[in-house]
C-alpha cells in the first residue's frame, strides 16, 4: 500500500501523530470515565491534547530517522501513566505520583490486590500496543512501509516548532492558574492527568512549610481549638505501671461491629468486649500512603503522616520523639510485633526511630498456618503472649508491645480452613463477602488472644488497645452489588465517612468503667490517650492529638485518602474543591446514633442511667443482662452530667459512665440508623471520586434518639475557613517539625526478637 504513493490527505490520516493521537484520546477519556465519570468531557480534550501534542511535535522536530519508534516509545509511556493512575485510584481514591515509583518493589507482595481491583474494560488501554507488536513484529513488510512512511517529513519545521511552542504554551496555562488548588482531584482534572505529573516533578510538589520556631504545643492546642489543660486530668494515672498491649487489626471499619447477618454477629468477640471497655466509635483513620505502616507512626509518635509518600520513608531516618521512649524512662520493655518481613516498607528503620527495644517479625513466627503474607492472626497472638510472658518473668517489667494483625488483608482471601461464619448466598463472590469472611477471621483470632492473656495471667494487669489501622472497603472499588449489600447491612448508603471510620477499644480491667465517648478522634490521639492513661506527662513533647478521655471536641486534618484541605470537626467532613468556597460536606453520624447497638441491647432494652462522677453507682437500670455501658457526649468539664448508659441487664460498676463525661440526652429505642442527605454546600456533590461513589452522608436520627440538630458534641455546626486554614496550618506544622529533627545517626537499632529466643519456630 505504502509503493502506491497514497495521496497527501490519506498520508495523513494514516500518519502517526494521527493514529497515535486517537490512540491517546480514548486513554485519556478512559482514565476521566474511571476518575471523574466523564462529567466534563470537553476539558478532558482540552487538558490532554496539549500534552500529546507537545510530545508529538517535538519527535516531528527531532526525530528525523526512527520517528516511528519514538511515537511507540511516548506512547507506550503515556499509556503507562493512565493506566498506573487508573489502578491506584480504584484503591487510594487518588492519582498516583511519580513519588510510588518508590514503593514499586511491595508490589509483587501486593500482587493479588491489584488484580481484584483490575476491571476487565481497563484492559482496553493496551489494545493499540498489542495491535501494533502483533502487526509490526510479525510482518516486515509492513513495518519496513510504515517506518519509511512515518520518515517522511509531513510536518516540517515550519508547522512543528510553531506547534510545539503553542502546545507547550498551552500546558503552561493549563497549569499555572490551578497550580494553588488544595484538592489535588480537582487539580488534575484543571491541569490534565499528564500535565499535573509534570507539575509535581518540576516543582516537588509545592509542598508548604512554617518556620520550627512557630511549632509549639501551644499553638498546636490554639488551632484545635483547646482549652487550657485540667491540673488533674480525668484518668490520669489510672492504668499507671500496668502492661500495655496495643493491637492494631488490618482494615478493620467501625460499620462492622454489633452488626449480624441472618442473625449471625460478624464480630461477637469484639462486641463483647466493647461491653467491658471505653468504646470510640466517632473515631477516624489519619494514616496514608503507608497504611498500616502509617498508622504505626501515627500511633506512636501523635504526629501527622507526610503528604505523598508513607512516613517510613519521609521519617524513619528522624530519631522521632514517641510513646516507647517515654516508656522505656518509665522502666518499661518495648516490642513490637509482626507476622512480615522487618524490611517491607522499610519497617526497620521506623522501629528504630521510635525507639523499640525489640522487633519480632517473620523469622519469629516462622512460616507455619500461613495467611496472605505471613503466619495467621492465631500464630501472631499465640507466639506473641507466650514472648510477653517469658519477658514479663524475666526482667520483671512491665511492657509495651504492639501487635500488628494482617490476616484479613485486601483482597480478604481467607482460606477455607479459616473461614468460621456462613454467609447466605447473596453474599457469595462478593467483595463485601469476602470482607465480612475475613473480619469474623480477625474476630475469632482475637478471642483466643483474649483468651490466652488471662490463661497467662496478663489480662488483669493490662491496658488493651485495639483499633482498625485503615479502611477495609475502598469505596472506588465498589460495585453496585456490593454497596447493595453494605446499605443492607448498614441501613444507609456507604459514604466517605463510613469508609473513614474505624473503631478504638481501651480496656483496664477493674481501672475503667465501660462506656461509649462519642466525641471525635483520630489516630493522631491515641498516643496522648495512652500517656494519660499510663500516667505520663506529655509536658516538653510535641504532639498533635489529644486525650480522647479529657477534650471531645476535635479538628482532626485529613490527607492522602482525602484531598489535602478535607478535615474531620465535630459535625462532618469537609472535603475543598478549588478552595473553601466549593468545597463538600458530608455529616457523621450523631453521638447518640453512634452507640446505638448498645442502646438496643440483647433484648432491646431501654438502658439505663448512669453516674458522671468517677467510679459512681448506677442511679437505676432496666433490662436483662449483666452490664451497662455508659455512653458519653458532649464536651463538659470532667466529671460533670450525666451520661447514658446503655445495655441489657443489672447495673453494676460497668453502668457508671467514664471520667469527664458530660450530659447526654436520653432517646428512645429503635435499631439502625437513616440515611440522611449530604449538608447543604455551595459544592453539590460529595467528595469529588469516580462513578458510583454516592453522594450521601451519614447522619439523621439514631437508635438513641436526638437528630443531626440536636447533638451535644459541642462542636461548630459547619465547617468554616478558619478551620480550612487551621487544619492545613497544622499538618504543615507537623511536616516542618519532623523535618528539623535529628537524624537516627547514634540511636541503638531494636534487637531481632528470635535471635534472643531460642524457642521461635520450636512449634
Amino acid at each position: 500500500m505504502f509503493e502506491e504513493q497514497p495521496s497527501r490527505a490519506k498520508r495523513f490520516w494514516l500518519s502517526p501523530f494521527v493514529l497515535f493521537t486517537v490512540a491517546l484520546v480514548f486513554k485519556m477519556y478512559l482514565a476521566a470515565y474511571v476518575i471523574y465519570g466523564l462529567e466534563h468531557p470537553w476539558l478532558t480534550l482540552m487538558t490532554g491534547l496539549p500534552t500529546v501534542w507537545a510530545a508529538f511535535f517535538l519527535i516531528e522536530l527531532l526525530a528525523r530517522r526512527r520517528k516511528l519508534m519514538a511515537y511507540l516509545i511516548v506512547n507506550l509511556l503515556f499509556t503507562a501513566i493512565y493506566f498506573a493512575v487508573i489502578m491506584y485510584y480504584k484503591y487510594f481514591g487518588i492519582i498516583v505520583t511519580y513519588h510510588a515509583l518508590s514503593q514499586a518493589g511491595q508490589v509483587t507482595e501486593v500482587k493479588g490486590s491489584v488484580f481484584q481491583l483490575l476491571h476487565p474494560y481497563f484492559m482496553l488501554i493496551f489494545v493499540d500496543i498489542v495491535l501494533a507488536w502483533l502487526l509490526l513484529g510479525f510482518s516486515k513488510r509492513l513495518r519496513r512501509g510504515w517506518q519509511r512512511a512515518a520518515n517522511r517529513r509531513f510536518i516540517g519545521w515550519r508547522l512543528a516548532l510553531p506547534g510545539f511552542v503553542l502546545a507547550a504554551a498551552a500546558c503552561l496555562a493549563l497549569i499555572w492558574p490551578h497550580r494553588g488548588i488544595a484538592n489535588e482531584l480537582v487539580q488534575t482534572e484543571r491541569m490534565g492527568i499528564v500535565n499535573y505529573e509534570l507539575f509535581l516533578i518540576a516543582t516537588g510538589g509545592n509542598e508548604s512549610f512554617v518556620p520550627v520556631s512557630s511549632v509549639t504545643q501551644a499553638e498546636i492546642d490554639r488551632l484545635k481549638g483547646l482549652p487550657q489543660p485540667a491540673a488533674k486530668p480525668a484518668s490520669f494515672g489510672a492504668a499507671k505501671g500496668r502492661n500495655i498491649i496495643v493491637v492494631q487489626l488490618e482494615a478493620l471499619q467501625n460499620f462492622l461491629i454489633g452488626k449480624s447477618v441472618d442473625g449471625k454477629e460478624i464480630t461477637p468477640n469484639l462486641n463483647a468486649l466493647i461491653r467491658e471497655s471505653v468504646y470510640f466509635p466517632r473515631f477516624y483513620q489519619q494514616a496514608g500512603s503507608g497504611n498500616t505502616s502509617d498508622a504505626e507512626f501515627l500511633t506512636n509518635t501523635s504526629l501527622y503522616v507526610p503528604l505523598r509518600v508513607p512516613a517510613t520513608q519521609a521519617y524513619s531516618g528522624r530519631s522521632l520523639p514517641s510513646l516507647p521512649k517515654l516508656l522505656e524512662r518509665e522502666g518499661y520493655e518495648t516490642m513490637t510485633f509482626h507476622t512480615n518481613d522487618v524490611s517491607f516498607w522499610n519497617r526497620s528503620e521506623l522501629y528504630r526511630a521510635l525507639g523499640f527495644d525489640r522487633y519480632y517479625d517473620t523469622e519469629f513466627f516462622g512460616d507455619e498456618d500461613v495467611v496472605a503474607f505471613g503466619a495467621s492472626d492465631e500464630v501472631l497472638y499465640r507466639k506473641s503472649v507466650q514472648e510477653l510472658a517469658k519477658v514479663r518473668e524475666e526482667t520483671g517489667k512491665p511492657f509495651y508491645s504492639m501487635l500488628i494483625s494482617m490476616s484479613s488483608h485486601h483482597p480478604y482471601n481467607i482460606p477455607e480452613r479459616k473461614v468460621k461464619i456462613n454467609l447466605p448466598e447473596r453474599y457469595d463472590d462478593s467483595f463485601v463477602g469476602d470482607y465480612l469472611r475475613a473480619q469474623n477471621y480477625t474476630d475469632y483470632a482475637l478471642g483466643q488472644l483474649i483468651q490466652e492473656l488471662k490463661d497467662e495471667g496478663l489480662w488483669e494487669n493490662s491496658l488493651l488497645v485495639l483499633y482498625g489501622d485503615h479502611m477495609g472497603l475502598p469505596i472506588y472499588s465498589l460495585t453496585e452489588e456490593d454497596l447493595r449489600l453494605l446499605e443492607e447491612l448498614d441501613g444507609r448508603k456507604y459514604d466517605s465517612s463510613q469508609m473513614l471510620n474505624i473503631p478504638l477499644i481501651v480496656t483496664a480491667p477493674g481501672a475503667l468503667a465501660p462506656a461509649v465517648e462519642t466525641g471525635i478522634g483520630g489516630q493522631s490521639d491515641i498516643m496522648p490517650t495512652i500517656a494519660n492513661l499510663a500516667g505520663l506527662s506529655l509536658d516538653g513533647q510535641l504532639h498533635f492529638g489529644q486525650d480522647l478521655l479529657n477534650e471531645r471536641a476535635n479538628l482532626l486534618p485529613e490527607r492522602y485518602y482525602l484531598p489535602s484541605g478535607s478535615f474531620i470537626n465535630d459535625r462532618e467532613i469537609f472535603i475543598p474543591g478549588t478552595g473553601f468556597g466549593d468545597g463538600s460536606r458530608i455529616e457523621l453520624p450523631s453521638a447518640e446514633a453512634a452507640a446505638g447497638w448498645l442502646a438496643a441491647g440483647a433484648d432491646g432494652g431501654a438502658g439505663a442511667a448512669a453516674s458522671g462522677a468517677e467510679g459512681g453507682d448506677a442511679a437505676g437500670a432496666a433490662g436483662a443482662g449483666d452490664a451497662a455501658t455508659a455512653v458519653n457526649a458532649g464536651s463538659g468539664e470532667p466529671g460533670a452530667g450525666t451520661g447514658v448508659a446503655a445495655g441489657s441487664g443489672q447495673a453494676g460498676p460497668g453502668a457508671s459512665a467514664a471520667p469527664g463525661s458530660a450530659a447526654a440526652p436520653a432517646g428512645g429505642s429503635g435499631a439502625g440508623q437513616k440515611a440522611a442527605a449530604e449538608a447543604p454546600s455551595p459544592a453539590a456533590s460529595a467528595a469529588p471520586g469516580g462513578p458510583g461513589e454516592p453522594s450521601g452522608a451519614a447522619g439523621g436520627e439514631g437508635s438513641l434518639g436526638g437528630s443531626a440538630d440536636d447533638r451535644s458534641d459541642g462542636g461548630p455546626a459547619t465547617a468554616t475557613q478558619e478551620q480550612f486554614d487551621r487544619a492545613l496550618k497544622l499538618l504543615r506544622m507537623s511536616d516542618s517539625y519532623v523535618r528539623s529533627l535529628p537524624t537516627t545517626e547514634g540511636d541503638p537499632a531494636p534487637v531481632n526478637g528470635a535471635a534472643t529466643d531460642s524457642s521461635a519456630n520450636a512449634d
